[in-house]
């Protein structure tokens, strides 16, 4: 049996507080192979926190515990910090939300992409520039000697996001995360954003985990897919298999949202029960 790329076993993640412990992830299980695996739910349902507890970056007071976390068989879960600086970007990649905040406003784009690489990889300055441009143009950067030298205030939305995957895969992790990475964009940059992702991945038999909260994005575009609700997964199901979803929330969430193939009169509201915050997650996987 092929051990997957991540494996993750009754993962939490908590905060305290004056009253009581706030359980933000609540014993969140599931493995990751060289497929693209998708976590939708509503905002505050946990699909962030998730992702950063994988590459350790809650803080303190948040408190993450797990049965098991392992990257490639590696326990990530009590690996040193020096260990972890080592397989962040090395071995594992997140992609933020808006780039315009997760790149540095007074360093050039080269620069920037040039210490991601020679952070993990042995390279000089000029291979780094050379491996660096090289990138910029397998994202579709018309340009990319030019863009190199830019500053992150000089393009835009759709550029920086493109800059932040080439700078998230230039030390070629095994593992990306993006976190709702076409949030931001333009209906038509998304799609041209999500093209050179799939092709990236494909092409380097990398895992994926696309998080995000639109459900028909991730269903054409992921191979499985996790929905959260209020910190826990009540259900996992193959892409294709969507629509065949048994669990309500995920009924709700899909009949909230327009269909052009089905247009509806009114849409419905999403009622929620709480009886879901604890009942067994299904799986709609055949």
């Amino acid at each position: 049996m092929i051990e997957p790329l991540l494996n993750v076993e009754n993962l939490w993640v908590r905060f305290p507080s004056r009253n009581a412990d706030f359980d933000a992830v609540r014993g969140v299980s599931f493995t990751l192979g060289q497929e693209r695996l998708g976590i939708v739910g509503e905002s505050g349902s946990g699909k962030s926190l998730t992702g950063r507890a994988l590459l350790r970056l809650i803080q303190s007071p948040g408190i993450v515990e797990a049965d098991r976390m392992t990257l490639h068989g590696e326990n990530i879960l009590h690996a040193s910090e020096a260990r972890m600086r080592q397989l962040r970007g090395g071995q594992i990649s997140m992609i933020m939300q808006d780039p315009k905040f997760s790149l540095n406003p007074v360093m050039s784009v080269g620069q920037q992409m040039s210490e991601a690489l020679r952070a993990h990889k042995k390279v000089s300055k000029s291979q780094a520039r050379i491996q660096t441009i090289k990138m910029l143009d397998e994202v579709a950067i018309r340009d990319p000697e030019r863009v190199f030298d830019l500053f992150p205030h000089e393009v835009s939305g759709g550029m920086g996001q493109r800059i932040m995957i080439a700078m998230m895969l230039l030390p070629n992790p095994k593992i990306l995360i993006a976190d709702e990475p076409t949030s931001a964009l333009d209906v038509s940059v998304q799609i041209q954003v999500l093209d050179i992702m799939d092709k990236l991945v494909r092409d380097r038999g990398m895992g994926l985990i696309f998080i995000s909260h639109d459900l028909n994005l991730v269903a054409k575009f992921c191979d499985r897919i996790i929905i959260m609700y209020a910190g826990r997964i009540v259900e996992t199901c193959k892409a294709s298999e969507l629509r065949q979803a048994k669990h309500p929330y995920t009924l709700g969430l899909l009949n909230s949202v327009p269909n052009l193939e089905h247009p509806r009169d009114r849409l419905d509201v999403l009622k929620r029960d709480p009886a879901w915050r604890d009942a067994p997650s299904v799986s709609a996987c055949q």
